[in-house]
């Protein structure tokens, strides 16, 4: 029963709840309390009506006798009725009363009015009680009878309910309470003012109460409308009326009843599954208590590990200390030795000294050559005298400026001293970070990151709920192990490759870095979409040779590069309007026989015209083997030499290509195959297109994405261009697969593409040219 009591609790006081209302946010408090805390926040006192004597409203301490009552009368003012109340019309004999809830009466043209905010503790934040306040917080007439049997079981404030109509002092017990008439009474007194065959006759009686509550709940907005419904949208109850407004059109509205069944059996499922899975309950209480214990004592640890550290700092800093004092002592015995010998040269030169009288007798010499034998010493230490005498420098520096400390990074590094922290969240390089072959992942830690060891990669598949193993049972749990977070634990560089991946899905990858604090925060999330199909590797087949002036193939054959060669310009410099420009054919070493296939390349923005797509094997061939200029009749599509395009307009062109140049993609407006039937070689008017033989361009022109990205569907004979960087599909075109297809690009001018590398071979050793076919299973491959 305490248990019991603490759910019963207002938020407010702290108390059991007295006439409890429901707010927005589904917290119950006390009408009471309610008022106290709007009116403490600014807003207008509200008109409470008085208190009804029910042990939900009524304090421990109020009397049992009731005041005597004339008459009952059913048309007395309950509590959810005056909660409805509206504001009084201003009169002599009554001021103006906003009502319980609302505000004040405004005219027409005014402000709006004004909105009531309710502080909700449970909540931690503001809640909206809308225009009209508590008007249409309707009453919890649920937890007023919990409250009532609370009461009643546990003995608290409970209280003989005495009949209201019974002369004093012969005042009886009440047997009987009415509904209709909101009162109690006595079997005699219940006879009396029910008499048989009157209308008072069909009241509904009840057991004796001190809480009248209505039979059934009625709209706030709809008088005596009873609330049939429930909008799932809104989590409200709706009266017939408030069903039909436009606000809860579109809205999943059920009848009562069955959003009455639905709560009721998810209620108990959820109780029983609690119930259930006390084990569990337990097991994790007792996990938390050994939680506790343990991190009292790893803070013991902790702090001895501190105090042992700073110790160890303290011990360095003396011995340090100890070993400059003794340098700096010796360095002042050494300059005080030096100085003293340098002041008892120069107390050798005064008058009195010793040398001054010898040098004295020495000049009293009249030999001159026992003079010169015995004077050439003494001029000598005389020299060396004047010179010092004339140069004189201390022979030690006794500043010591040479011995300050400089102790300011120091000072910081001990003023910055904490505790280790874990790295914050990385961030994710999304120019490097990409999806093709596997899953490429970029990133790098900030500068006022701590240092991460390594690092966890996660990733799942996105549409996937995780933690779906607590649900579903052993499938759920496959299904959580398969697509919930999946991790890459201890990964020691900045970028990680992920494989294993499903085709034409959405990814979403983070990455938090781990020191010797522990993990850290994760990254933002980022979203890589796979490619459609599985990934084609080839390379650029030069088996056909090349028109050396004018193309150039890189030595690992994945990239290739056109310039203007001799013959182009020297057709441009014959002629003074225009000229026929060529165009050169690339193709990839593989002829794909069945199957879909994506891959990717990357022109450059500066290129003129470079075409980029598929085209039957024997055609391409053809066309290289014949090389025509761009303005040859034999590929215009309206001279009768179309390669037989026009004599089948039901059949699939021979190529699909999509055009690019000067940093734009042209995009054809129609995708039926029947504007894809001119080859390569499409004549000037057709300028950008696959083979619309209009004299007018119909598609439009976007800016040239990073990478474009080719799939193919053989079987179907489709071919689909995206752009690879955020596999958006741009164009879908047709092209004949009734025999080996291969990939093709075309350069018109100046250009270069560079085919997109598999993240598995970033690092590897480039793998020789081959030529593959890539055909049904059960049949040989055909090497070339």
């Amino acid at each position: 029963m305490k248990s019991l009591e603490q759910e019963l609790h207002c938020s407010v006081c702290k108390d059991i709840v007295k006439q409890p209302v429901v707010l927005p946010c589904q917290h119950s408090v006390c009408l009471m309390c309610a008022s106290e805390v709007l009116v403490a926040n600014g807003y207008p006192p509200p008109d409470l009506p008085p208190e009804p004597n029910s042990p939900a409203s009524t304090p421990n301490t109020r009397s049992p006798r009731q005041v005597r009552r004339p008459t009952p009368k059913s048309e007395q003012r309950p509590i959810d009725r005056v909660l409805r109340s509206g504001p009084h019309l201003p009169s002599p004999s009554m001021p103006r009363s906003p009502g319980y809830g609302t505000y004040q009466g405004r005219r027409r043209k005014e402000a709006p009015p004004l909105v009531m905010m309710f502080p909700c503790i449970p909540c931690g934040q503001d809640v909206e009680l809308g225009e009209k306040g508590l008007t249409d917080c309707l009453r919890n007439l649920t937890l007023e009878r919990i409250v009532e049997r609370y009461r009643h079981t546990v003995s608290l404030g409970s209280v003989a309910v005495m009949c209201q109509f019974c002369k004093p002092p012969q005042a009886l017990e009440a047997t009987k309470g009415c509904a209709d008439c909101r009162s109690n009474f006595c079997n005699e007194c219940f006879k009396l003012y029910h008499p048989w065959g009157t209308p008072r006759a069909q009241h509904e009686h009840i057991p004796p109460t001190l809480n009248f509550r209505p039979k059934v709940l009625t709209c706030p907005e709809h008088d005596q409308e009873k609330l049939q419904f429930y909008c799932r949208s809104c989590q409200r109850l709706l009266c017939p009326l408030c069903k039909l407004r436009r606000i809860h059109t579109g809205h999943k509205v059920l009848p009562v009843a069955h959003a009455y069944q639905a709560l009721k059996e998810k209620i108990t499922k959820e109780m029983n599954y609690i119930q259930s899975n006390q084990d569990t309950v337990l097991s994790q209480i007792t996990q938390l208590e050994s939680s506790i214990t343990q991190t009292e004592v790893n803070s013991v640890s902790a702090r001895e590990q501190l105090a042992q550290s700073i110790r160890d700092l303290t011990a360095a800093l003396a011995e340090r200390h100890s070993s400059l004092t003794q340098a700096l002592e010796s360095t002042r015995k050494k300059r005080g030795e030096a100085l003293s010998a340098q002041v008892l040269e120069r107390r050798g030169l005064m008058e009195h000294a010793g040398f001054m009288a010898f040098t004295q007798e020495l000049l009293k010499e009249t030999d001159q050559p026992c003079f010169v034998q015995a004077a050439r010493q003494t001029h000598n230490r005389f020299s060396k005298a004047i010179e010092n005498l004339q140069h004189f420098t201390l022979a030690a520096d006794p500043s010591f400026r040479h011995f300050q400390l400089d102790v300011a990074k120091e000072l910081k590094l001990l003023t910055d001293l904490t505790f280790i922290k874990a790295p914050v969240a990385p961030v994710i390089d999304t120019q490097h970070t990409m999806a093709y072959d596997q899953l490429f992942l970029c990133w790098r830690l900030p500068q006022e990151s701590a240092p991460a060891w390594h690092y966890s990669v996660e990733y799942r598949r996105r549409g996937v709920v995780p933690g779906g193993a607590s649900r579903g049972g052993v499938r759920g749990g496959l299904a959580a192990a398969r697509w919930g977070w999946q991790r890459l634990d201890e990964v020691s560089g900045t970028s990680a490759v992920i494989d294993r991946l499903e085709m034409d899905s959405v990814y979403v990858l983070r990455v938090r870095g781990c020191n010797k604090a522990g993990y850290g925060e994760y990254s933002e999330e980022v979203y890589l979409h796979t490619p459609p199909a599985p990934v084609l590797n080839f390379y650029l087949d030069s088996r056909w040779g090349l028109h050396a002036d004018r193309l150039v193939v890189s030595k690992e054959q994945r990239c290739a590069r056109s310039v203007p060669g001799l013959s182009l310009l020297q057709a441009a410099d014959q002629a003074l309007t225009s000229c026929h420009l060529t165009s050169d054919l690339l193709v990839g070493d593989v002829a794909i026989t069945q199957g879909r296939h994506y891959w990717a390349c990357s022109v450059e923005p500066g290129s003129y015209l470079v075409k980029v797509g598929v085209g039957l094997e024997s055609k391409l061939q053809e066309w290289f083997h014949l090389p025509q200029d761009m303005a040859s009749p034999r590929y215009d599509p309206d001279s009768g030499h179309d390669s037989g395009a026009e004599d089948a307009l039901d059949s699939a062109p021979p190529f699909c290509f999509l055009t690019m140049g000067m940093g734009k993609i042209y995009l054809p407006q129609h995708n039926n195959h029947h504007h894809h039937h001119s080859s390569h070689g499409n004549g000037n008017r057709d300028h950008i297109t696959n083979g619309n033989g209009s004299s007018s361009p119909t598609g439009v022109t976007y800016p040239l994405p990073p990478r474009l990205g080719v799939c193919l569907d053989f079987e179907k004979g489709r071919v689909t261009f995206y752009d690879a960087h955020s596999l958006r599909p741009l164009w879908e075109g047709h092209v004949d697969c009734s025999g080996p297809v291969c990939p093709a690009f075309c350069f018109i001018g100046g250009g270069a593409l560079q085919l997109q590398e598999l993240v598995a071979n970033r690092n590897a050793d480039q793998t020789p040219v081959r030529r593959v076919t890539i055909q049904a299973r059960g049949s040989n491959l055909n090497n070339n």
